[in-house]
């Protein structure tokens, strides 16, 4: 039983509706369609679920058209793709001329009496799915075996079944074949034999026996001077030397906490040198300002090498076959068909699967732009290629701004005007740099961890930080985020912000309970009036569900304002499953009736990737949610705010 079939133009104007049940009206899921899918160009799967409903939909792009049916999800209705099939041919031949005379004020006046036609064409959909007779099992007469003889089946000695021999061959296929090998290079010995017994009959057995004796110690020496190695004339020395960083600090003691009484105070611990310009980078920056992605397209490159050389002649190659070429692949004023494409879309696929873009997610992008463009027409002077390649480019602008945008600064100083910190959580599994992003790295200048920091931004604006340190396993966890601390009050010494300490590391040192820490550094936080609230915790791969009960258990307890995943630019395929199972995980393992998931992404490790950005489009495309933070670079400043039309013109460059 349907709940529901509307036709409606891509401008939202409602043609023809038919409520089959009584209940809500189809509003609100197709609202949640043209929001989720539509404007998101998520339109590879032609099935989207809204609660307890299922709708299918089809695309008409020649006169723009949408048709939706929507029906309970508990339901198999198998007849339901061949009905929106024939609605959507019934509906466009019945009003063809009138769409195509009169355009746009044909949708606004014209009046769509398709209620009959509807009623006959859901009897016939219903009527052919019942009309299918069940599968019968098939008789002893219509089997295989009936048409075998008694002489057939009898096995007499000395002979191999047949199914028994070919059973073997696909068992052993390497051994097979080894033996096969094997087997030509006896033959050829055996008839060297034969031709040397008949070459040299007049010998005698004797004299037989005693040459194949010295062939078969020349043979073994042989084999034995080969399996000899040389000695080596010198032995390595055992034992590593330790290695010495260029731009490390040679004193091991500041290192050594092993009789530090202080627990690694801030006041206790020696401060390390180091120098504060190459902590900040640029000199020219404006404090505090988070600066989008950059990148310089092919087409701006080629615009200025145009305008750079405006008076070069143009070459010009083989007269006429010139102008041939250039009008190759022109499409004239016909509407394009999946046949059209087909060669475009598999090129982009593999070209989107090459800049790190996950297999399902590149398939599924070019299935979108192919519906999307089904049936369009297009004009005199435009190719298939540029068609399809400008769809496909708007889809991932599209993608890469989601429909919730997280504005950090604004949303802290929300909490700020209710008197309560502004709490973060960062997860991810391990080594993505989720310590390393949320302040900033504390090992040397030049070493692999001296990344961007949310601390030093956070600062940089006038909030006051919170550091709590839940990552209770990892060993030097702790004394890493206490060197973050201590570099930033370097930079943002209290006495600059009127005696105010900007950055404060809460810990309760390793093997407690992580969920516990938080809940006592936002109390802690409350009180002395902090700001915001960075909650570091342990990385976790995704299929450990001890430790992802125990996340899930952190987020429930505390319930923080944001929930950042942490993932790396260098994945492709793993980018999806990581995502996929950790809001799987937090879903599953909550105890509330709505869980909290993932609410954004910190995107690491930017700067390592070049070209490759396609994990920015899988993490966003299998979650919806946006990227909030880009690390690209090696310095305090080189946090950035993703630029979707800088990524998609990275992820389509040659």
């Amino acid at each position: 039983m349907l709940d529901f079939f509307t036709i409606f133009s891509k401008g939202g104007l409602v043609l023809w509706c038919f409520q089959g049940v009584r209940g809500p009206a189809a509003t609100a899921p197709v609202n949640a369609l043209i929001r989720s899918v539509l404007l998101q160009e998520r339109g590879g799967n032609n099935s989207f679920t809204h609660e307890a409903l299922t709708l299918k939909y089809k695309l008409d792009n020649q006169f723009e058209l949408v048709f939706v049916v929507g029906f309970q999800k508990i339901l198999t209705l198998t007849y339901v793709d061949k009905l929106i099939d024939d609605v959507h041919k019934e509906f466009r031949d019945k009003y063809r001329n009138e769409f195509q005379q009169k355009g746009a004020l044909g949708l606004l006046n014209g009046t769509f009496d398709f209620k009959d036609d509807f009623m006959r064409l859901l009897r016939d959909a219903e009527e052919s799915s019942k009309v299918r007779a069940p599968t019968v099992m098939k008789t002893f007469e219509q089997s295989l075996k009936s048409q075998k003889t008694v002489k057939c089946m009898i096995e007499t000695r000395g002979e191999k079944p047949k199914e028994k021999v070919k059973n073997k061959k696909n068992k052993g296929s390497k051994k097979d074949g080894t033996e096969a090998v094997a087997a030509p290079s006896k033959a050829s010995a055996g008839d060297k034999q034969l031709s040397a017994a008949g070459d040299k009959e007049e010998l005698t057995k004797d004299e037989i026996l005693q040459k194949n004796r010295e062939e078969f110690f020349r043979r073994h020496m042989k084999a034995g001077e080969k399996s000899r190695s040389p000695k080596p004339d010198a032995q390595k020395e055992k034992g590593k030397k330790p290695r010495v960083w260029d731009l490390g600090n040679s004193n091991a003691k500041v290192l050594d906490y092993s009789n530090s009484a202080t627990n690694g105070s801030a006041e206790a611990c020696p401060v390390e040198e180091f120098d504060p310009d190459m902590a900040l980078g640029d000199k020219n920056r404006e404090p505090g300002r988070l600066y989008d992605l950059e990148y310089e397209s092919d087409d701006e490159a080629e615009e200025e090498k145009v305008v750079q050389n405006p008076s070069k002649p143009s070459v010009k190659k083989g007269g006429l076959g010139g102008m041939f070429g250039m009008l190759k692949g022109l499409v004239g004023s016909k509407s394009l068909t999946r046949e059209d494409m087909d060669p475009v879309l598999e090129k982009m696929k593999d070209h989107l699967i090459a800049k790190n873009v996950a297999a399902e997610i590149a398939v599924q992008l070019c299935e979108s732009v192919a519906k999307k463009l089904e049936g369009k027409v297009m004009g005199t002077f435009t190719t298939v290629t540029s068609t399809v390649k400008q769809a496909l480019q708007e889809a991932l602008v599209q993608i890469l701004q989601p429909q919730r945008r997280v504005d950090v600064l604004r949303d802290v100083m929300d909490a700020q005007r209710h008197r309560r910190p502004y709490v973060v959580t960062f997860c991810g599994v391990n080594g993505v740099g989720k310590s390393t992003n949320l302040a900033k790295a504390g090992e040397h200048p030049g070493s692999q961890h001296w990344g961007d920091g949310i601390s030093f931004w956070l600062i940089e604006n006038g909030f006051s930080v919170l550091i709590a340190a839940c990552d209770t396993f990892r060993a030097g966890a702790v004394e890493q985020l206490r060197t973050h601390t201590r570099r930033l009050n370097a930079l943002h010494p209290p006495e600059s912000h009127g005696g105010r300490t900007m950055v404060q590391l809460y810990e309760k040192g390793y093997g407690k309970d992580a969920a516990g820490i938080a809940m006592e550094a936002i109390s802690y936080a409350r009180n002395q009036g902090f700001d915001v609230v960075l909650v570091d915790t342990a990385g976790r791969m995704q299929d450990n569900a001890p430790l992802m009960t125990a996340l899930a258990k952190l987020i429930a307890v505390n319930a923080p304002d944001l929930v950042l995943f942490v993932g790396e630019a260098l994945v492709g395929n793993e980018a999806v499953d990581q995502l996929v199972k950790f809001n799987k995980a937090l879903a599953d393992h909550s105890m509330a009736q709505t869980p909290r998931l993932i609410d954004g992404i910190v995107l690491t490790k930017f700067d390592t990737i070049d070209d490759k950005v396609g994990a920015a489009i899988s993490m966003t495309y299998i979650t919806s949610k946006p990227i909030v933070f880009v690390g690209t670079g090696q310095t305090y400043c080189d946090l950035r705010s993703l630029n979707a039309k800088a990524v998609v013109a990275a992820l389509m460059k040659a």
